[in-house]
């Protein structure tokens, strides 16, 4: 029996948003370039909305929120609508997934997060048919989360507590994924127009939650504990390259 693929663990970063969207690019490149499949979690410096690649329709207050210096925006190299990255706590994947199939890749490369939640007392399950498309609150179409689908993590009670998308080059994936812990209702409401999903407090702390999802991804994701590599200069250098000017 072969032993499980090495992953490499990116230390957490917190950065502005031109940042983490190019190191996420970077870790799709260096897997296709014959790297190590790796993870990471991460923070914004600043509130920033990000927007899905293909994403074309921009509500037209929100420049008027950037100048305001209320929140920075930038754009996924993965789908999907806009994500309000506050009071949350991103994860940023690449590998090769076993099956090529993209529902069955998210289940696989999600699984490590619904345990963690699980042990943490919250229970998530899965969107689907019944829940693709349906508004989880009177948001503008705009939020990632005012919808849930087969990709998403939802509560009992239909509330989105993670919501993540992807970006495939051959058969290696980018997937990358907000989960809410304490979102800010006013600034939510200032770029969405309503409150944020209503979902059940959480006993632990972003410490806590950053050890615990460390911890679960070796059990659930990895298959063995995740090597510890911070960036290199050189690494750093090719990110650099990757940032818009």
């Amino acid at each position: 029996m072969s032993s499980p693929v090495p992953w490499r663990w990116i230390p957490p970063i917190t950065a502005p948003g031109t940042t983490q969207m190019a190191i996420d690019r970077w870790m799709l490149d260096q897997l296709a370039a014959g790297g190590d499949p790796c993870l990471r979690l991460y923070r914004w410096s600043v509130p920033t909305l990000s927007l899905g690649r293909h994403q074309r329709r921009l509500e037209p207050h929100w420049p008027a929120l950037v100048e305001q210096g209320r929140i920075a925006l930038v754009r996924r190299p993965s789908g999907g609508r806009a994500v309000l990255h506050a009071g949350e706590l991103t994860y940023a994947l690449a590998c090769r997934p076993a099956s090529a199939n993209r529902q069955r890749a998210y289940r696989s490369c999600c699984q490590w997060l619904l345990e963690a939640l699980a042990l943490a007392g919250q229970p998530l399950h899965w969107g689907g048919a019944a829940d693709g498309g349906r508004f989880i609150e009177a948001q503008g179409r705009s939020s990632c989360f005012a919808t849930a689908t087969g990709a998403d993590l939802i509560a009992a009670d239909g509330a989105k507590r993670i919501g993540s998308a992807q970006l495939w080059r051959g058969g290696l994936v980018l997937q990358h994924g907000s989960l809410l812990l304490d979102p800010p209702a006013e600034l939510w409401r200032e770029v969405f127009g309503g409150p944020p999903p209503p979902l059940a407090p959480l006993a632990w702390g972003p410490q806590r939650w950053e050890t615990e999802l460390r911890r679960s991804a070796e059990r659930h994701l990895c298959g063995a504990p995740l090597q510890e590599r911070p960036l290199a200069p050189e690494e750093w250098r090719q990110i650099q390259a990757l940032e818009p000017l």
